[in-house]
C-alpha cells in the first residue's frame, strides 16, 4: 500500500531569533518557501557582514521548489534571495512594491535578468501543485504587507507574515480581519504567527500617533531637524514628508538605503511627495536651518551609517551643531542597543536635541502586541498552531497567549529552526535538518565558519605572536636568534624584557630538539607553539594565538 502524503513545516530561519525568516512547506514532496529574509550580525560574529540561512536541504530538492512566496519587503523576508537564487532558481510571488525593493538588490548581484517574478495583490489567488495561495493584506510598517492562506490537501494553513491590528494605519487599510475570519470559519489546520512583540501587553501604537509626535516636535524645533527612521519604513516616511511641507521645510534625503528606497518608492507611487520638497544633500547650506528637514538612515547606530557619522561629525556634507534636533524614530534591535545609545550620546556631546523612545512617542512598532496576537488566534481559530518570527522568549510567551484563548497545550508547537514538524493527525517532530548560519564575509559566502570567529575572537582579545625560526635543514640545529612579531599583545618597543625572555625560550626549545639529524618539521613547530603558550600565559595571563614559522636552509 502506498505511503500517504504527509504535510511537514520546516523552519530554515525566524524561530530562536530575529531575522532569516525562512519557512518551508512540504506535501508529497513539492515545496512552497515563505520569506527568505537575512540576519544581521551580532556582536560576537567578528567580521561578517549578513547571515543568511542554510538552504541545504532546499538545494537537495531544488527540482521539487515549486515558488518563493514573499509576505513583504523588509531585509529579514527578502534580503537572502540575491544569494539563494543562484542555487534555486524558483519562481517568486510577492506585491509590488516587494518586488520593487526586491528588484533593487537582484539588480546590483546582476540577478534580475534571469529573476522569475510574478507580481501579486491582496486578494490574488495562486495554484502551485498541491497549493492553493491567497494573499490577504495585512498592516504593518511598510506598505503592501500579506498574509498567507495557503491550502493544501491537509487542510489550510495561514503564515501571518509581520502585522499589527493597526485601526487607524496611515494608508487607511486596516488587516483584513474579515477574511481571516471567512477561513477560521472554514477551518484553519494550522496558524504560524509573528512573536516578535508577545512579551508586550496591550495593543500597539498605531502609526499615526507618530505623524502627530512629529508634528508637536516640529513647532519646537527652531533649527534643523534630522529624522533618523529605517529606509524601508515608508509610512514614517511619508509622515515626515507631510509634516515637513506642513512647516514650509526643505526636505534632504542621505543614507543610500534611504535614496534607493525613497526613489522606488515615488516610483511606484507609494510615497506622495510635492514637486518643490526635495532639495539635494550637497545643496542643504543653500537653505536657513529653520527651513530643513534631514532624512537619514542609522536608526540602529551601524557603524557606517549616515546618522552615526553624522553625530561623529565625519559626514562630508552634515556637521551638527546647537540648534539641531535629531528624532530618532526607531526602537533598537536587540543587541544593537549599546550602538544606538552611543549615537544619542554624540548627538548630545555636538549640542544636539535628541528625541527618542520610549521618552517621545516618535516610533511605533509594525509588530503586533499581546492582545492582537490573541485577537488573530481567536479570528483564525486554528486547530494546531507554530509560533514564528521571534526568540526563543517570544515564541514560548506566545505559546501561553495561545493556551490563554484556549488552544490545548498538546496542539501547540514550539520549535527551533531545522526541526521538521509533521501534521499527520497531530503535529510530530521528525529528524532536523541543517539550519545553522551561513555568512556572509565580504565577497564570500560561506566560507566563514565557526572556527575562523573563534581565531577572530581570540585574536580580538589576546592578540598575535608570531615566531620565526631558522634552522639548518640537515642538522636542525638553530641559525641565528628568533625573530619575533607581536600584533594586539604587547607593544615591542616597551616589552624588551618580555621578548628577550621569549626568544631564549625559543632558544632552548628549538636546542633540545637539534643535533639529532635531519628535523621533523611538525614536531619543531608544536614545540615552539606549546613552550611560547604557557611561558607567556606565566608572565601575561593572556593567550595570544601563536603562529611559529620555521624556515629551513
Amino acid at each position: 500500500m502506498p505511503k500517504k502524503p504527509l504535510l511537514r513545516a520546516i523552519p530554515l530561519g525566524g524561530l530562536g531569533e530575529i531575522g532569516r525568516n525562512m519557512m518551508a512547506l512540504e506535501y508529497d514532496e513539492h515545496i512552497v518557501v515563505v520569506d527568505a529574509g537575512l540576519m544581521f550580525p551580532e556582536e560576537e560574529m567578528l567580521g561578517v557582514d549578513l547571515v543568511l540561512p542554510d538552504i541545504t536541504y532546499l538545494v537537495e530538492r531544488k527540482e521539487h521548489v515549486l515558488a518563493f512566496l514573499l509576505t513583504h519587503g523588509h531585509e529579514d523576508h527578502v534580503g537572502s534571495l540575491p544569494y539563494v537564487l543562484p542555487r534555486i532558481n524558483a519562481p517568486i510571488y510577492g506585491t509590488r512594491l516587494t518586488l520593487g525593493l526586491l528588484k533593487n538588490k537582484l539588480r546590483e548581484h546582476k540577478l534580475l535578468d534571469s529573476a522569475q517574478l510574478h507580481e501579486v495583490k491582496a486578494g490574488d489567488r495562486i495554484e502551485l501543485g498541491p497549493f492553493k495561495v491567497e494573499f490577504i493584506h495585512v498592516a504593518h510598517s511598510i506598505p503592501d504587507g500579506v498574509a498567507l492562506a495557503i491550502e493544501t490537501p491537509a487542510g489550510v494553513v495561514i503564515h501571518t507574515g509581520d502585522f499589527k491590528m493597526d485601526q487607524t494605519p496611515a494608508d487607511g487599510a486596516p488587516t483584513d480581519m474579515a477574511r481571516l475570519s471567512n477561513y477560521g470559519d472554514r477551518g484553519v489546520l494550522m496558524l504560524m504567527s509573528d512573536s516578535t512583540n508577545a512579551e508586550r501587553e496591550g495593543f500597539t501604537l498605531s502609526e499615526r500617533v507618530v505623524g502627530e509626535a512629529f508634528q508637536e516636535i516640529f513647532g519646537q524645533c527652531p533649527g534643523r531637524i534630522i529624522i533618523s527612521t529605517f529606509a524601508s519604513n515608508i509610512y514614517r516616511i511619508q509622515q515626515a514628508m507631510q509634516t515637513a511641507a506642513r512647516y514650509k521645510r526643505k526636505v534632504a534625503v542621505v543614507g543610500r538605503s534611504m535614496v534607493n528606497n525613497v526613489a522606488i518608492a515615488q516610483e511606484l507611487g507609494y510615497l506622495d511627495i510635492p514637486s518643490d520638497l526635495m532639495v539635494k544633500i550637497q545643496d542643504i547650506g543653500k537653505e536657513p536651518d529653520e527651513r530643513l528637514v534631514i532624512l537619514s538612515t542609522g536608526s540602529q547606530g551601524e557603524p557606517l551609517s549616515a546618522l552615526t557619522r553624522i553625530a561623529a561629525q565625519e559626514h562630508p556634507q552634515v556637521k551638527l551643531k546647537p540648534g539641531d534636533s535629531v528624532i530618532l524614530s526607531a526602537s533598537p534591535i536587540p543587541g544593537n542597543e549599546e550602538l544606538v545609545s552611543r549615537t544619542i550620546n554624540n548627538c548630545y556631546k555636538h549640542g544636539a536635541r535628541v528625541f527618542y523612545p520610549p521618552l517621545h512617542r516618535v516610533h511605533a512598532s509594525g509588530h503586533a502586541n499581546s492582545e492582537e496576537l490573541k485577537l488573530m488566534l481567536n479570528l483564525v481559530k486554528p486547530k494546531f498552531f507554530l509560533p514564528v518570527h521571534g526568540e526563543f522568549r517570544h515564541l514560548a510567551h506566545h505559546a501561553e497567549i495561545a493556551h490563554d484563548v484556549g488552544i490545548p497545550k498538546e496542539r501547540v508547537v514550539v520549535v527551533d529552526d531545522g526541526n521538521v514538524v509533521e501534521l499527520d493527525g497531530a503535529p510530530r517532530l521528525r529528524n532536523k535538518v541543517p539550519a545553522g548560519y551561513v555568512f556572509v564575509d565580504g565577497l564570500g559566502v560561506g566560507d566563514v565558519g565557526s572556527v575562523v570567529l573563534r581565531d577572530r575572537r581570540v585574536l580580538s582579545q589576546d592578540g598575535i605572536f608570531i615566531v620565526i625560526v631558522t634552522v639548518n635543514k640537515d642538522t636542525g640545529q638553530l641559525v641565528g636568534d628568533p625573530d619575533l612579531i607581536s600584533r594586539g599583545f604587547v607593544h615591542q618597543q616597551t616589552s624588551d624584557t618580555l621578548l628577550d625572555a621569549a626568544r631564549d625560550q625559543v632558544t632552548k626549545t628549538i636546542n633540545k630538539l637539534g643535533g639529532q639529524g635531519p628535523p621533523e618539521w611538525q614536531v619543531v613547530k608544536s614545540a615552539v607553539r606549546d613552550a611560547m603558550s604557557r611561558y607567556l600565559y606565566e608572565q601575561t595571563r593572556r593567550r595570544p594565538m601563536i603562529i611559529p614559522i620555521v624556515v629551513e636552509i
